[in-house]
């Protein structure tokens, strides 16, 4: 009783959050920029048309609201499987069928991963709808169901082989948290590595750039910045969206410079070399490095604490939660969930260096090209593209924003402009 009596308090708490952060996205005023921007290209009634302004102003309530509903969301359903005795329940009917250990846990991890991609399906089947009925998401029904087949595929391999190794270590007691991290350097390192040439083409058609005279200039525009670029990839995106993107990612010899098939169509050539550039730069200032050395330190981090607050939870909740020792795998939910809550209250950090990574990558493009030209038109047209928010409000910036905003780029080209005359 006392146990679902949890459930609905947090059931009761989550509604209370989900209304005030409906009124915080739509009160923040979407495309608001200081008084001193009114009437500048920086102003997005300058490039988006009344329609438009309207259309984000819906489109980044909707798409904000979803954002700081999802992690909470996410915490209510493995509270849910805790405290409504679901993963005790499945647990023991496999030990009741007296299969071995090798056969029930995939199974029960398998019943877990399951729970939370069905329970959290109604948001992402939100998202995806608010971005088709603004013509963001262009991708059918059918595409965006196999996307998400795909990606439960993959969660959920990645999800036994940690799980399985993380239960076995503490099993066998010690410092198994320090032995955990030490596994988890080379797990990370890998994961980087097959990302661009493994998972991402399970999702997308990559192929070498068909605009072979651009990439002569982009292979230029590389040599200039001392970089061995022997090719430029291109991702068909626009059989699933109008949006605009380019990127790097890999480490070592898969690293890849990768070009959305919606930017080649909708820029020009000017404002493609300074998108290549802004990723050259990524390369050349060590970013993909460093985010590597960022997400093997933060592990020891999220281990350590993960640590106190999983044996803490177990001395108070676990024997509720019928959860007989620290390697039982009915804490499964718990550790599930900690990595979540913890996940989530490092992203004004995590996303306050990336936007420092990505405003460097800004200017390194804007010197190595030697102009800012075609740089705010860039950012205009990508801002039109994804009716995205030029100025977006605090919590946002701080917890869902990578990159620099709009607003921020179009002042940094121009004052590149006003110093390089």
């Amino acid at each position: 009783m006392r146990n679902r009596s949890a459930v609905v308090r947090f059931s009761l708490l989550l509604l209370v959050y989900a209304v005030v952060m409906a009124v915080y996205v739509w009160y923040t005023s979407p495309n608001s920029v200081p008084a001193a921007y009114k009437g500048t290209e920086a102003d997005p009634a300058a490039f988006f048309t009344q329609s438009q302004l309207t259309d984000s102003e819906m489109l980044n309530a909707a798409r904000n609201w979803i954002f700081f509903l999802s992690g909470p969301w996410e915490w209510f359903i493995y509270i849910a499987l805790l405290s409504g005795g679901l993963a005790r329940y499945w647990r023991d009917a496999l030990e009741r069928r007296r299969l071995p250990v090798y056969v029930r846990f995939p199974l029960f991890v398998l019943l877990v991963d399951a729970a939370a991609f069905i329970l959290y399906l109604p948001l992402r089947i939100l998202g995806y709808g608010m971005s088709k009925t603004y013509g963001i998401t262009t991708q059918p029904i059918s595409g965006w169901i196999r996307d998400k087949l795909v990606a439960f595929g993959i969660g959920y391999v990645t999800a036994l082989a940690v799980s399985a190794v993380a239960f076995w270590l503490i099993s066998r007691g010690g410092r198994w948290w320090l032995k955990l991290w030490l596994l988890s350097v080379p797990f990370t390192l890998f994961m980087m590595y097959v990302q661009p040439v493994v998972i991402d083409p399970v999702y997308n058609h990559f192929s070498r750039l068909s605009d072979p005279q651009l990439e002569g200039k982009i292979l230029e525009l590389a040599a200039k910045a001392d970089i061995p670029a022997d090719r430029v990839y291109e991702v068909n995106m626009s059989a699933k969206t109008n949006a605009m993107n380019a990127y790097v990612n890999g480490i070592g010899s898969s690293l890849r410079i990768v070009l959305w098939d919606t930017t080649l169509k909708r820029l020009n050539e000017k404002e493609i070399l300074l998108v290549m550039a802004h990723e050259m730069g990524h390369y050349r200032m060590h970013h993909l490095e460093w985010s590597a050395a960022g997400a093997v330190g933060s592990s020891l981090v999220v281990i350590l604490i993960g640590r106190w607050l999983y044996v803490r939870a177990l001395r108070k909740w676990g024997e509720g939660w019928g959860i007989r020792s620290v390697s039982d795998m009915a804490a499964l939910p718990l550790l599930l969930l900690l990595l979540s809550v913890m996940s989530f209250a490092s992203l004004p950090l995590s996303n306050l260096v990336s936007r420092s990574a990505e405003s460097s990558a800004d200017a390194y493009a804007m010197k190595l090209t030697g102009s800012a030209e075609g740089s705010v038109s860039m950012t205009q047209k990508m801002a039109v593209a994804s009716l995205s928010d030029v100025n977006p409000p605090l919590l946002v910036r701080l917890f869902r924003d990578t990159h620099p905003n709009d607003l921020e780029r179009i002042i940094a080209a121009r004052k590149f402009e006003e110093t390089h005359e």
